[in-house]
């Protein structure tokens, strides 16, 4: 199975894990969106992790470059789950245990508390380097999450971090042992079920709406708001002519 979904003692855990790299494709979204679904229908704080080594590769390649109508309702999907998680009534606790990119490092800041793991990982956004104008969902989800200086270099230059530098940005709030994400953000989960929920509720809905009104007035995750992304910038496609600029170029987008 791709997504699977669990209550244990007050907390719901979904896992993604589809034996590879977590490609968010419009299958796993599906079984994301019933999996939050169920989790609000149950009324429990959340718990979302990746497998050992890998929370999430980012949208599903072959689905995204072939730019038809299906790579359209993907983005679509995603990033309206971004909203269903931001909006989610209680806590939401994001379990790291390894890589995070592009649309992975955009569901590993959904969480309210996010558990990383330590290791040799790399939590990146990498569309402006791939050629991809970022979402406007996934600028005020990290504008919401990161630090200034770490906002500006992970949105323009796609600038890669390390779970070290992670924690220090802002994409994770805790770093443990690879082999503890999971036990990790489910105690943490199981502590805050002892929240008062109606305060939890109100705060979280001022904490988060200036970037969700932000999404609303700006179109947000509908068609409009997505199309965008899709298109491939022309300097992005052009080989570089020259061994420095293309030397240039690397150091450019945190690839040297």
């Amino acid at each position: 199975m791709t997504v699977t979904y669990r209550k244990e003692e007050g907390v719901g855990i979904i896992t993604m894990d589809d034996g590879k790299a977590n490609a968010v494709s419009p299958q796993l979204l599906h079984g994301l969106h019933a999996a939050v679904d169920q989790a609000v229908a149950d009324d429990v704080v959340l718990v979302i992790e990746g497998r050992p080594g890998m929370f999430s590769a980012g949208f599903h390649m072959p689905t995204l470059n072939a730019k038809g109508p299906e790579a359209t309702a993907m983005l679509t999907s995603g990033f309206q789950l971004v909203e269903k998680l931001l909006n989610y009534p209680k806590p939401v606790v994001t379990a790291c245990g390894g890589h995070a990119v592009a649309m992975g490092m955009f569901l590993l800041l959904c969480g309210d508390h996010r558990v990383g793991a330590a290791g040799a990982f790399k939590i990146v956004a990498n569309e402006v380097a791939i050629g991809l104008t970022m979402p406007r969902t996934a600028v005020e989800l990290c504008r919401l999450r990161l630090t200034t200086p770490a906002f500006q270099r992970s949105m323009l230059i796609s600038a890669p971090f390390t779970p070290e530098t992670a924690l220090l940005a802002g994409h994770v709030t805790e770093l443990v042992a690879p082999e503890d994400v999971s036990a990790t953000a489910i105690a943490t989960a199981k502590q805050l079920c002892a929240l008062n929920m109606t305060a939890f509720r109100g705060t979280k809905a001022r904490v988060n709406g200036d970037a969700l009104r932000a999404l609303g007035s700006r179109g947000g995750s509908g068609q409009r708001g997505v199309r965008g992304a899709l298109r491939l910038r022309a300097w992005s496609r052009a080989r570089c002519h020259t061994r420095a600029a293309r030397t240039w170029r690397c150091a450019w987008v945190g690839r040297a």
